[in-house]
This record gives C-alpha cells, sequence and structure tokens, in this order.
C-alpha cells in the first residue's frame, strides 16, 4: 500500500471502478444492501458525493445528499454515461486533494467539520464500502487491498463515535466473524449484513 493518502484513495476508486466497469445492462436496477437505492441510485450518489467534495475542498459549502442523486447530464439509462461520470467525479476529486495544503486545512463536510486527512478517509471509505454494495448487488468477486481496508477500519472504528447524533449516515453495527476479510468487517462496522 502507497503511503501517500491520495493515492490510497485513487486505489479505492481503481478497485470499485473496476466492479462498475463490470455491470451488466440489466443489472443497473437490481437492489443493493443500500435500503431503497438500485445501483444507478448509487452510483449517482457516489458521483455526486465526489463533486461535492470537490467544491467543499475548493472552499465552497456543500453537503452531499443522503439519497440517491439525479443521473449525470448525459448518462442514458444503461449506464456508461453513469461509468463515465465516475471516472470524471473521482479524477475531480484525486485533484482537489492534492492541491496544496488541502490535507491540512480544515473543511465542513456533511457529518461535521474535520481535518482535510479525516475528509479524504471519510472518501477511501465510502469508496470501498460502496464498492462492497456494488459487488454484493451484482453478485461479483470484489478484490479490494487488505491492508487499505484494515487501515480503514481503524479509522472508522476510531470516528463513529465522534459522529454527531442524528447526523450519521450508517446503520448499526453487524455482526462479523473476526476472521473475515477486512472489507466485510469494515462493512459490517457500517451497518451491512455481511452473511445474506
Amino acid at each position: 500500500m502507497s503511503s501517500d493518502p491520495v493515492d490510497q484513495l485513487a486505489t479505492a476508486f481503481d478497485a470499485t471502478g473496476q466492479i462498475l466497469t463490470a455491470v451488466r445492462d440489466e443489472q443497473w436496477s437490481a437492489p443493493t444492501p443500500c435500503s431503497q437505492w438500485t445501483v444507478r441510485d448509487l452510483v449517482g450518489h457516489m458521483v455526486t458525493s465526489n463533486h461535492a467534495f470537490v467544491r467543499i475542498l475548493n472552499g465552497e459549502p456543500a453537503q452531499a445528499p443522503a439519497g440517491p442523486a439525479p443521473e449525470p447530464p448525459g448518462s442514458s439509462g444503461a449506464d456508461g454515461g453513469l461509468v463515465d461520470a465516475y471516472r470524471d467525479s473521482a479524477a475531480a476529486l484525486l485533484g482537489a486533494f492534492r492541491q496544496p495544503g488541502a490535507l491540512d486545512r480544515v473543511h465542513t463536510v456533511p457529518i461535521g467539520t474535520v481535518p482535510g486527512i479525516a475528509a479524504l478517509h471519510l472518501r477511501i471509505t465510502e469508496a470501498l464500502v460502496h464498492g462492497w454494495d456494488l459487488a454484493r448487488a451484482t453478485g461479483q468477486h470484489a478484490e479490494f487491498p487488505e491492508d487499505l481496508a484494515e487501515q480503514e477500519l481503524a479509522f472508522s472504528r476510531s470516528k463513529l463515535a465522534d459522529i454527531p447524533a442524528g447526523r450519521t449516515p450508517f446503520a448499526p453495527p453487524q455482526p462479523v466473524p473476526d476472521d473475515a476479510p477486512a472489507i466485510d468487517r469494515l462493512a459490517g462496522l457500517l451497518g451491512r449484513k455481511v452473511s445474506e
């Protein structure tokens, strides 16, 4: 695993992007582990959240919506447009995090005010867990870097208690065996039922 945290985010985006590019046309309307979201809704949420964080890192007030986002312009039903929108939003966010001082400044994100490095870890965690969601929804076996998932599991455990009451976007933690892959333990910590 790279020691550069922005490179780590790129790795998480790549892992999820590989799953996304393997989604079949008929799977875009499939349900996901995120309650009431289809695959299309979930990808739209990731795209919109990435762009919201770009605006935040650029000093603009922006909150990612809690629900699914509308499809980006140019996306057509089945859904090369969303794949391209995901790649574009990932590239934009990586560029924003690479701006001088972005990791050192404090930013107000949807769950509160955090240092830039914490905002970056939030995005790594979301990319990994939503990648897990996509893999589950589309019946794929996904490979996530174990060391990166372990790192984000430790980060998430340390930060969950800091989220203000009523602002957590996660369901209660679910039981997962201690010897499960780190990505499964991370998904379970953030409310996914891993054993289904």
